[in-house]
């Protein structure tokens, strides 16, 4: 099967979770015997006027790679660009990944008269509290419009939560799947985890958290909890990865106990293994209440950065918002926590850190669940029956 790929505006390769997902997906649907052609930016943001006119192509880990560097505001002003691209690969099914202003590989798809495939990991139709929404009502609602055409002209939507997708569209269409973890590239790191022998406390230990500084990632609680954790007289180790808005505040909230906080930045992909390797756990402090669209939708979002901590071998802390209480099931994988109570997350990493042959045995159990349904393998395949089906 020729699959053609549109992931606007997303780097691949890239340290945003958009870039590992789009990496994954076409890796993996290459390797499973797929002729995969990805469309993608080499970097976030602006590039000058040549990539509307013809796409920067390589291949990369078994995939073909056309790179073509238009923001992503201006994604559909490439249209014609990635219609002569489809035109020339002749696809038998083109996959988009789905943003406000994309729709390119869309409108390929129905110019050439083949079957098209929706990936949907945002609330489509944005809750009137978004800024974005109340703009779009004030215009007559033209971005509305836009979404639901994406979502009507795709044969299939594939989609963490069906709840992300207009109730106009008919469930039918809408298949539910999780993303995952490239599972592989952990292994090492999960089985020198299993043959380390317990560490005898008092010893110091690492708590990670991984993703992006943004208010509902909970960075600033996880700081907090830090905090509650320290003032026990703990010595610990908070190894925090990732950036973005949020990372000043919580950077500030450390510096009373600085040397015990280590603020990474952002990294590569390929680093993300050696930086697990360091931790005992994982913490992935999730909150709904600064998005309005995880409280119009539910928590819609199938976070890679949970399924990494897995694949590590790390057990994992994280709230009990479903579905993030079907994927870490308290006492079995990791803990749960009332969404919100920063006690409680201190209390939750406290007794991991306090048995660690017990918090060893939960990171197995982590470990062993993500392969066997949280892996991008698992995926895949499930995606190329989709796909499959569609011809």
């Amino acid at each position: 099967m020729k699959l053609l790929y549109v992931a606007a505006g997303i780097p691949v390769p890239g340290t945003l979770g958009g870039s590992t997902h789009a990496y994954a997906v076409a890796h993996g649907l290459a390797h499973l015997g797929h002729t995969v052609h990805l469309v993608a930016a080499s970097r976030e943001g602006w590039a000058g006027l040549a990539p509307f006119a013809r796409p920067n192509s390589t291949k990369l880990a078994g995939f073909h790679l056309h790179h073509q560097d238009v923001p992503k505001l201006l994604s559909l002003c490439a249209a014609q660009a990635v219609l002569r691209l489809a035109r020339a690969i002749r696809p038998d099914v083109v996959m988009e990944r789905y943003y406000n202003f994309a729709g390119a590989g869309l409108l390929a798809a129905r110019h050439l008269g083949v079957p098209a495939l929706l990936e949907v990991n945002a609330l489509i139709i944005d809750p009137p509290a978004v800024r974005k929404r109340r703009l779009d009502d004030a215009l007559g609602g033209p971005m509305r419009r836009w979404a639901a055409w994406q979502c009507h002209s795709a044969n299939v939507i594939v989609t963490p939560l069906h709840t992300t997708v207009p109730a106009a569209i008919p469930r039918t269409k809408i298949v539910e799947l999780p993303w995952g973890a490239e599972v592989e590239r952990f292994t090492a790191v999960a089985a020198a985890r299993a043959a380390r022998s317990v560490p005898a406390l008092p010893c110091r230990q690492t708590v990670i958290f991984m993703g992006s500084f943004r208010p509902w990632h909970g960075v600033t609680a996880f700081v907090q909890a830090a905090q509650l954790l320290l003032a026990q007289g703990r010595n610990l180790h908070f190894l925090l990865v990732g950036d973005g808005p949020e990372r000043q505040a919580a950077a500030a909230l450390t510096a009373a106990h600085a040397e015990h906080f280590t603020f990474t930045g952002a990294v590569p992909y390929a680093a993300i293994p050696d930086l697990l390797a360091t931790a005992d756990l994982g913490v992935a402090p999730f909150t709904t209440a600064p998005h309005p669209a995880l409280q119009a939708a539910g928590f819609f979002w199938s976070p890679l950065k949970i399924y990494e901590y897995m694949a590590a071998g790390l057990p994992v802390v994280t709230p009990a918002i479903a579905p993030l209480s079907t994927v870490i099931r308290d006492g079995c994988e990791g803990f749960l926590y009332p969404e919100g109570d920063v006690a409680a997350l201190a209390g939750a990493i406290a007794r991991l850190l306090d048995d660690p042959a017990a918090a060893r045995t939960l990171g197995q159990a982590a470990r062993a669940r993500v392969v066997a349904h949280y892996s991008w393998h698992q995926h895949c395949v499930a995606l190329e029956h989709i796909l499959l089906g569609l011809l």
